[in-house]
């Protein structure tokens, strides 16, 4: 049993998707489609694979993205080609919650999972919410939520996240794309071994933590706003980003934004008051901690290695890929000269 608000708390911290775009910029034609409007369909090739080596030993590298086109068909040859010459998949970092308790101590704990979404104080969003702000949140909710009204007594980060999975959904996105999916399908057909790089972080004292979380506050006002900025200006950007992964136009991705939302919305969970109780302020150089693990013990074990990544990790100069670089291993972008696998 997952505790859900405290997982989805964590999935913030670590996952890329949920990203703030800045207002759209004009995106130039290209040969597939126009970017900034529509959302590319039909057979794409996806990126190409970095290439991480140290020595004999190589490890190629697929940069994942959310959201992606809901319509797209992955061409997987040459991806399928290097996992099947591969000794083992690493998945993308990740994190879990578990609580330290019996089955039926699990069991006892879901009728404190009730409302755990919901403002401490009881208020609804609108008297939480500055008049303006709230009433671009009543024309963007009822554009893409509809007429539910539970949302209305969640939490700002909460009714934020809410918000953006059903717009993206309305632009013809997927928050997965199916590309995990694919990769471990692909795995098994060729008897490779997928490894998990999670971080497991167990709460010792799940009761207590989920009445830490449901009375304490949260700063997410700033994060809310700006998702409300993405939903009513920015969709063009999300689209185009998601088009640049299918077309692999990797120039493209790195021009267009990854992250500014995010740093806003990891801040108001680790800035809140439950963050520090409930270990949360350094779950992200954790997770971090435990992939760089994962790949070094991959790297010296195996010949050859494939791994997914957050493309933000993957094309930022602070991200984990720049890190292995600075630790000595050598990595090729797909647009350099020697980036091209030997199946």
């Amino acid at each position: 049993m997952r505790l859900v608000p405290l997982a989805l708390c964590l999935a913030l911290l670590v996952s890329p998707a949920f990203a703030q775009e800045a207002p759209p910029t004009p995106v130039p034609a290209t040969s597939v489609t126009n970017l900034e409007s529509v959302v590319v369909s039909g057979v794409v090739p996806g990126p190409g694979l970095w290439k991480v080596s140290k020595g004999d030993h190589v490890m190629y590298v697929l940069g994942t993205l959310s959201p992606l086109p809901e319509h797209m068909q992955w061409k997987t040859d040459e991806v399928e080609g290097v996992i099947a010459a591969s000794q083992e998949v690493l998945s993308p970092p990740s994190v879990s919650i578990k609580p330290k308790a019996s089955f039926f101590g699990k069991l006892f704990l879901l009728p404190s999972l009730i409302g755990a979404r919901k403002n401490p104080d009881g208020i609804t969003l609108q008297q939480a919410l500055p008049a303006d702000e709230y009433a671009r949140w009543a024309t963007l909710k009822q554009k893409y939520i509809g007429s539910d009204r539970s949302v209305e007594s969640w939490r700002p980060i909460f009714a934020a996240v809410e918000l953006y999975e059903k717009a993206i959904k309305r632009s013809g996105l997927n928050a997965s794309g199916g590309v995990k999916d694919a990769v471990r399908e692909l795995a098994k057909k060729h008897g490779v071994k997928v490894s998990a790089t999670r971080y497991e972080m167990v709460i010792e004292e799940p009761r207590a933590a989920l009445k830490t979380f449901k009375t304490s506050s949260m700063e997410d006002k700033q994060c809310f706003s700006q998702t409300l900025d993405t939903v009513e200006h920015g969709l063009g950007q999300v689209t185009a980003r998601a088009n640049a992964w299918a077309v692999g136009d990797i120039e493209e991705l790195r021009h267009l934004p990854m992250n500014d939302q995010r740093e806003v919305c990891i801040e108001a969970i680790t800035g809140a008051g439950f963050a520090e109780k409930l270990g949360l302020k350094d779950v992200p150089g954790k997770v971090q901690a435990t992939w760089m693990a994962a790949v070094d013990r991959a790297m010296s074990a195996n010949a050859q290695t494939f791994a997914l990544l957050p493309m933000e990790e993957v094309l930022s100069p602070k991200g984990l890929l720049a890190k292995l670089k600075a630790r000595g291993y050598t990595v090729t972008a797909p647009d350099e000269d020697d980036a091209a696998p030997s199946n």
